[in-house]
């Protein structure tokens, strides 16, 4: 389906370099418009992933150097592995490469529940397993499909006032990690 054809769909947002010329203000106002998601039966596979914007860094020096760093293929973190258990819960753990090597860390569970953006559905990658370190387990992220394959979703921070937004960051299903 093209991004006419599904409402929230921005016009000509298609890839991971397409997202990351937006602005925190546009990341935001493209996951609000996104469809919500029905189950998780599709997050399947090794998406290439890409941080996209740091919160409160829009038009500074700085937006543009971590713009830069997260676009080098030497960037550690290169995005997410998802598995299915059912149409309602799945798997996932993140992709670490500090070349040579490459890691698998951080697992989470996925599931649909409402966003702490909006209150919408969205698929929340829940870091609260057994083998996290307490401060892993502090991260909340979610995550909606922009355009066909390409989930959009803000990382948080869980505090006693609830989440505060850290960043934006993508995965691509249409474009496996290297």
């Amino acid at each position: 389906m093209g991004t006419s054809e599904r409402g929230g769909r921005a016009a000509g947002v298609r890839n991971l370099d397409d997202l990351a010329k937006l602005s925190s203000a546009e990341l935001e106002r493209l996951y609000r418009e996104a469809p919500a998601p029905t189950g998780v039966e599709r997050l399947v596979g090794t998406p290439k992933g890409r941080m996209l914007a740091v919160r409160g860094t829009d038009g500074t020096k700085l937006f543009s150097l971590l713009g830069l760093l997260a676009s080098r293929r030497r960037f550690p973190w290169d995005g997410k592995s998802f598995g299915a258990l059912s149409p309602s819960e799945g798997t996932g753990i993140n992709r670490i490469k500090l070349l040579p090597l490459r890691f698998d860390l951080f697992p989470f569970r996925t599931r649909i529940e409402p966003s702490a953006v909006d209150g919408r559905p969205c698929v929340y990658l829940d870091y609260e397993q057994p083998k996290n370190p307490f401060f892993i387990a502090r991260i909340r992220d979610e995550i909606r499909e922009v355009a066909p394959d390409l989930w959009l979703g803000p990382a948080m921070a869980k505090t006693k006032k609830g989440a505060v937004h850290v960043l934006w960051f993508a995965v691509d299903f249409g474009q496996p990690s290297s």
